[in-house]
């Protein structure tokens, strides 16, 4: 398959996810899903809000992921915070494993998208940001901000007013 034609079809972010982790390496994954469960994210039903991944029997397993109840379903409907098992090559869970037992790192969920129309989730080894680590982190996006701000002013050949 020619990988330069993928689509991606994005279903829901994580946004905190980058605000309170400091993102080291990603992986996509596929996830087990059930029937109503992809008609409901085909709506763009879905929170990734209290979600994170682990290893389970040599497994990785997302848990909180919230998928919202089918609609249309009957009895065969899904459970909407069910576990949810992960789909990686053995080498990268292997991986993954190891740098998660090493200490200090966490697997959490930051999007979730179709791709080719299979549903994927981008996982993020991180690290957890200390609150001192965030207002810094906001104080230099601001500032990275003004300065693009200040260097497109100044190639607009407007400079500062005032």
């Amino acid at each position: 398959m020619d990988r330069s034609r993928q689509t991606r079809t994005l279903i829901a972010a994580n946004k905190r996810a980058r605000h309170d982790y400091t993102v080291l390496k990603t992986y996509e994954a596929g996830i087990v899903l059930a029937g109503t469960e992809v008609k409901s994210l085909r709506e763009g039903r879905a929170s990734l809000v209290d979600a994170f991944a682990q290893e389970r029997d040599g497994e990785l397993m997302l848990y909180g992921l919230h998928i919202a109840e089918y609609g249309f379903g009957s009895w065969t409907n899904h459970a909407p915070r069910r576990t949810r098992k992960l789909l990686l090559h053995r080498v990268e869970i292997d991986r993954i494993r190891e740098k998660v037992r090493e200490g200090g790192l966490t697997l959490v969920p930051l999007s979730m998208y179709f791709a080719n129309g299979w549903a994927k989730v981008e996982l993020a080894l991180a690290k957890g940001r200390r609150s001192y680590d965030k207002r810094q982190a906001l104080a230099e996006r601001d500032a990275n901000r003004e300065i693009a701000r200040e260097l497109g002013r100044h190639l607009k050949g407007r400079g500062r007013r005032g």
